[in-house]
């Protein structure tokens, strides 16, 4: 007995419905587990306070300040270099061999696990530029592990605007440098500030390369001190810096204060809610920008 197409296209629908529900369910046991398990943690003196070492109380302050820091200077990296490339790959290239051997050293860059990244780093940035363990190292590591991202998500927000809109920029004179600057680049703004934002909460969770670059220490840090030649100084760039993610790892793992599992999961909650607002400010500022710039409202 043949299924009619009614029935079948119900089968469908509910098996959608259904795996649709089991990834929100497991990633909403996920996430809950995470801040229930370190919510007792969550306060400001946690957020802002230095780690105490071999004694209770510690919080995570410095940490998370450097992973912070190391998102702006890996995305002042990353980002010029990257929508460069989306626009020579979205505006330039041929479909020829050429580009389709870089389109394949893009995918294959992007498929690194980090870790290689991580080693790749402490040989070129680390060791052979004699820098050490810095900020600077770990920021560079993590741009070449999210430059074939960026790229990416460039060349797809310059191809998703209407041709149209190119078209009607070079029918009224403008050179095809012109349409890209002050037509193509604005369009296609709500895109490139989503994919960017997502790729840097990707980056603020980033912790295998992190160990081999910027080191799982830092210095003593006066916040006071705002010359970023000096050691001190949280804004000097060429200081050993432990984010977050690798707190998390170093004191799970070394046991560094009687308290520190409530420690870690203090400082996982706090991560994962961070990510979580790289998420929502990404939705909410891709919806402002479209509105701006194009005159209508983003499609909910």
């Amino acid at each position: 007995m043949k299924m009619n197409a009614k029935t079948a296209d119900k089968i469908a629908t509910s098996v959608f419905y259904i795996v649709a529900g089991l990834v929100i369910l497991l990633l909403a046991l996920f996430v809950g587990y995470i801040i229930v398990k370190g919510w007792s943690r969550l306060n400001f003196h946690f957020i802002t306070s230095e780690p105490i070492f071999m004694k209770s109380g510690g919080g995570i302050g410095p940490q998370l300040f450097n992973s912070l820091y190391l998102v702006f200077l890996s995305m002042l990296i990353t980002l010029p270099i990257g929508l460069a490339g989306g626009i020579y790959m979205a505006e330039y290239a041929k479909p020829n061999r050429l580009t389709r051997i870089i389109r394949f050293c893009i995918e294959t860059l992007a498929s690194l696990p980090s870790i290689v990244i991580g080693l790749f780093g402490l040989l070129v940035f680390v060791t052979y530029t004699g820098w050490g363990y810095t900020l600077m190292s770990g920021a560079l590591a993590v741009s070449v592990l999210n430059l074939p991202v960026i790229t990416r998500i460039s060349e797809d927000a310059i191809k998703s605007v209407s041709p149209s809109i190119k078209e009607a920029s070079l029918a009224l004179g403008a050179t095809h440098w012109q349409s890209i600057v002050k037509v193509i680049i604005p369009s296609a703004i709500p895109g490139l500030v989503t994919g960017m934002i997502i790729t840097s909460g990707r980056v603020f969770g980033e912790a295998a390369a992190l160990l081999y670059t910027a080191g799982m220490s830092s210095p003593q840090l006066d916040f006071s001190n705002l010359n970023p030649f000096s050691s001190s100084s949280p804004l000097n760039p060429f200081r050993p810096a432990e984010t977050l993610a690798v707190y998390i790892w170093k004191v799970n793992s070394e046991g560094l204060a009687p308290d520190a599992r409530q420690i870690a999961d203090g400082a996982s909650a706090v991560l994962i809610i961070s990510v979580f607002l790289f998420n929502i400010i990404s939705r909410i500022l891709g919806r402002h920008l479209n509105t701006r710039f194009t005159g209508t409202q983003a499609a909910k």
